[in-house]
């Protein structure tokens, strides 16, 4: 039995260590090819330029075109999901009663469950002449439309996650505000969201990580123009968008244009590793607030 629990133990651990591994790996790639590249371009012109265009004859590699496409659509994103997420989340929690919400929940988390080359199509065939009915001047492929069905996408991430967040707050405090004379509203808002503001933050930056690393969606419905923009009626080109294009087999292997995906990758990895450990910390930090 001794020797049966040991041997658990080190299916377990190696399980574990599979994931820092790859990770590792993950890093060491984007590393050693990112240096290829910034062997011949300086980092200074990689923040700093305002164009990108590494596959045309003159060649510029500021990152900061495809970086304002990748924000602008998660910002988009996230004005629609945080708003319905957390709504959709105090309802389940606060008001629907356990049939619905058992119903709703599981219906709600397959838009997650959606391939998000779907959502794609349905940005560009359906959401973005839908728009133009409505918005004078937006253009066939525009950051908006991938924008706003990128953050139906991501809703779940918010509503399930603020849920249970909202769920784990501990009764005493509903009841303590009932007291006082509340209304349920009130202490879903003034309470409820302010005791489980740790987990709901997280879920949002997990949302954004989510967003920012989206493929599909955008690389269909937002064209690619890589633009130093904010207007999101116009086509902008994604970080990710970028490497798909360029991963297509086009461009020969190890060639500077070549490695200008894994800096762009760099970049990205930059982004979400800084999010979640954001996350991380936020819910250290606040994990014994309420307790």
């Amino acid at each position: 039995m001794r020797a049966k629990e040991k041997m658990i133990e080190l299916v377990m651990l190696l399980c574990s260590l599979l994931t820092v591994v790859t990770t590792a790996a993950i890093i060491f790639v984007l590393v050693k090819d990112s240096i290829g590249f910034f062997r011949e371009v300086s980092i200074g012109e990689f923040l700093t330029d305002t164009q990108w265009t590494p596959l045309f004859s003159e060649k510029h590699f500021g990152i900061l075109p495809l970086l304002c496409g990748t924000l602008l659509t998660t910002f988009i994103a996230i004005l629609v999901a945080v708003p319905l997420g957390l709504i959709i989340a105090i309802y389940l929690n606060e008001y629907a009663s356990r049939k619905i919400s058992g119903t709703l929940k599981p219906v709600l988390e397959t838009l997650a469950a959606v391939p998000t080359v779907i959502y794609g199509f349905f940005a560009l065939q359906f959401v973005t002449p839908l728009l133009q009915e409505v918005i004078h001047g937006l253009a066939g492929f525009n950051a908006l439309s991938p924008g706003l069905v990128m953050g139906i996408m991501i809703i779940p991430y918010i509503s399930s996650l603020s849920e249970d967040a909202l769920r784990a707050v501990p009764q005493s405090l509903r009841e303590a505000s009932y007291g006082m004379g509340a209304t349920r509203l009130q202490t879903a808002l003034k309470v409820l969201v302010p005791a489980a503001s740790s987990g709901i933050i997280v879920s949002v930056i997990l949302a954004i990580s989510r967003a920012l690393g989206e493929t599909m969606i955008v690389a269909i419905a937002a064209g690619q123009e890589p633009k130093l923009t904010a207007d999101p009626r116009e086509s902008v080109e994604t970080i990710t968008t970028y490497i798909v294009q360029v991963s297509l087999g086009d461009v020969p292997q190890d060639s500077l244009e070549y490695n200008t995906i894994f800096a762009a990758g760099m970049t990205l990895f930059v982004f979400t590793f800084l999010l979640n450990n954001i996350s991380f910390w936020l819910r250290k930090k606040y994990q014994n607030r309420y307790e």
